[in-house]
């Protein structure tokens, strides 16, 4: 099982690490601080011992790396795994402020169905099964996402005591599973912008941007 330092501590930028299994371009490692695209999740952008990493898959309990060369290093080697920090910081930013925002959304509305969601570098986005334009709702959750996170709550990652390897994602009274990757205080988050679109006859998206 490859470790997932990325849940102890999302903050860190680079780590060494062995080399469990190298076939071809693949490589599995015994710990990690690259995330795998999961739970709409985008995958962090990096590189092992400097080459580029195209691909990043979960395998079970194992996290499997596609590099855009064969390495020269070999299983047993010693590696080191380097995250786009940028990229990494900001998806962690949209991920907590995506929680905000469902929370605030279902406190106006009630609890809803969510039908998709996904984080990436440039936005987050929630998915509704909703029968009208969701356009008259966003202004007042916006401004309620907004107070919330520069009210500068902590937010905490860890595993579920019931189920070891489930995360859990809180902050203040709000409370949810998640194994993303999250800012430890609102107040890193900024401002955020929220704007709707339209996927068809019954279906609403939340689109949220940062803002500042």
């Amino acid at each position: 099982m490859t470790k997932k330092l990325f849940w102890e501590d999302p903050y860190l930028k680079e780590c060494e690490a062995k080399a469990v299994s190298v076939n071809g371009n693949e490589v599995k490692l015994d710990r990690s601080i690259f995330y795998a695209f999961s739970g709409g999740q985008q995958s962090d952008s990096g590189t092992i011992n400097g080459i580029n990493i195209l691909e990043a898959r979960k395998n079970g309990e194992e996290l499997v790396y596609v590099l855009e060369k064969a390495p020269d290093f070999r299983e047993g080697d010693a590696v080191k795994v380097s995250i786009d920090w940028n990229k990494r910081y900001r998806i962690m930013k949209l991920h907590s402020a995506a929680h905000i925002v469902w929370f605030f959304f279902e406190k106006k509305t009630g609890k809803k169905e969510i039908i998709g969601s996904n984080v990436t570098v440039d936005k987050a986005r929630i998915d509704y099964d909703w029968p009208d334009p969701i356009t008259p709702l966003l202004p007042e959750v916006e401004e309620n996402s907004n107070r919330f996170i520069a009210e500068g709550h902590e937010v905490k990652a860890y595993d579920d005591a019931e189920k070891p390897g489930r995360r859990i994602w809180e902050s203040a009274e709000f409370k949810t599973f998640c194994g993303g990757t999250h800012v430890k205080n609102t107040s890193e988050i900024g401002k955020v912008k929220l704007k709707r679109k339209n996927l068809g006859a019954g279906k609403e998206r939340i689109e949220i941007m940062l803002s500042g």
